[in-house]
Parts: C-alpha cells; sequence; structure tokens
C-alpha cells in the first residue's frame, strides 16, 4: 500500500501530466421505501485535465442541453472551481479529484494480501482491509471512514488502484442519531490504464440509504467516463 500511496502522491504533483479531454455520464436514482425508483436524473458532463487539473463542465441534463440561462449559470461555477482548484494545487502541490489515496487515510485501516487477481487483463494484488480499532474522531467524516471496509486492486506492475470494493460495516450517526443516519453505504470504482500509462477512473457504483432529520432517503447511482482523447502539449 505504501508504494501505492507514493505513486498516487507523485501522479498528483507531476509536473509533465499529459492533458486529455473526455466525457463523463452519471445517474442519480432516488427509490422509494419499495426500492421503486421515485426520481432519475442523468447529466452528461465534458472533462478537461489540464496543468495537473480536472474541470468537469455540465452539459447535458436528462438528454438535453442546458438553457442559456442555466448555461451561464454553470461557466460561472466553473470559472470559481477553476480558481478554487488553482488555489488548492497551489497549496497542496496537486489535485486530488482523480486521487483519494493520501498517507493519512490508509494509516486509518489495516491492510492485508490475500490473492492475485487478473483485472483488465493486467495482474493485480488483491488486498483487504478493515479500519483500526480506537481510532480517533477528528472530524465529522472519521465518524464514517472508521466504519469502512472491502477489497481493493492493485496493479502489480505500476502500483495504481485497478479497482475498489467499499462497504459500511455498521450504522453510522451524527449527534446519537438526531440529525443523521446512514443505514447503507456500498461503493465500488473502477480505473482504466490508457496506452500511454495514464490511469482514470472510468466507472463507479454507489448504494447509499440513511436519514436526515425525520426524512429517509435512499440513493443509487453510477457513473461512467469514456472518450478518453490525448490533447497536445503537456501540462507546465
Amino acid at each position: 500500500m505504501q508504494k501505492a500511496v507514493e505513486r498516487a502522491q507523485r501522479a498528483t504533483v507531476q509536473k509533465d501530466r499529459r492533458n486529455y479531454t473526455y466525457k463523463k455520464s452519471t445517474v442519480t436514482e432516488e427509490l422509494d421505501a419499495k426500492g421503486k425508483v421515485k426520481e432519475r436524473k442523468e447529466k452528461l458532463y465534458e472533462a478537461v485535465v489540464a496543468s495537473g487539473l480536472t474541470y468537469l463542465k455540465l452539459v447535458k441534463v436528462n438528454g438535453k442541453d442546458l438553457p442559456p440561462g442555466e448555461l451561464k449559470k454553470q461557466e460561472e461555477r466553473e470559472l470559481k472551481d477553476r480558481e478554487k482548484l488553482a488555489q488548492k494545487k497551489t497549496a497542496n502541490g496537486g489535485d486530488d479529484r482523480e486521487n483519494f489515496l493520501t498517507r493519512e487515510l490508509v494509516a486509518k485501516y489495516d491492510f492485508a494480501i490475500v490473492d492475485r487477481r487478473s483485472i483488465n487483463d493486467r495482474p493485480a494484488y488483491l488486498l483487504t482491509f478493515q479500519p483500526k480499532s480506537g481510532s480517533p474522531l477528528k472530524q465529522a467524516a472519521d465518524r464514517l471512514l472508521n466504519q469502512l471496509a472491502g477489497k481493493i486492486w492493485i496493479d502489480e506492475q505500476e502500483f495504481e488502484i485497478a479497482r475498489a470494493e467499499i462497504h459500511l460495516q455498521s450504522e453510522v450517526t451524527l449527534w446519537g442519531g438526531v440529525l443523521a443516519s446512514l443505514k447503507r453505504f456500498t461503493f465500488t470504482l473502477g480505473r482504466t490504464r490508457l496506452e500511454d500509462g495514464v490511469w482514470f477512473n472510468s466507472w463507479s457504483t454507489g448504494d447509499f440509504e440513511g436519514r436526515k432529520l425525520m426524512d429517509s432517503a435512499r440513493i443509487r447511482t453510477q457513473s461512467e467516463s469514456t472518450s478518453f482523447r490525448r490533447v497536445d502539449g503537456r501540462s507546465g
């Protein structure tokens, strides 16, 4: 895992990272108490990876182009996002939208290699992970992080995450369950290696069930990134 973390950190701050464009589609479904879909929303984004930063531009909702007024709002949000990401990169040395693997996160879990598997025709180590007992609660997110477990596949040759499956071990509550609770959390992530050795998050699925105040909700999500295209030049 330490090699995977080191690889992720190098990729985040690498100054000569190639520039790319791709399309990202997401589907979010809200389910009722019987598991039937109440509301479904599809979104299509145009993504640009430039200067080590990833920018997402919303272009369609439920298969329809955004109206001029909403498109202008999206452009304003995109500009603000670019400014925030640029400031974050200056402060932290990189963009972590594609990279969630950090030393601080890994330190919360115990890992064990249990097998070797092939992912996308490449050999990978299969690891299981469990939260360490007695992990401190320094911030609200730790309540969730300290209850997550799962499996992770690490590419043998390049020590990149090829796939991850994460689930919630037990219910997570805020303020003793008065404010909110999370009963279900399952998330699966798949990553793709392009021909030139660059890795991207290519698809994900999620299933979340919980309660906020008196309202219960169950949400299913899925995303897919396609049409990766190299842009001439490298980031500097």
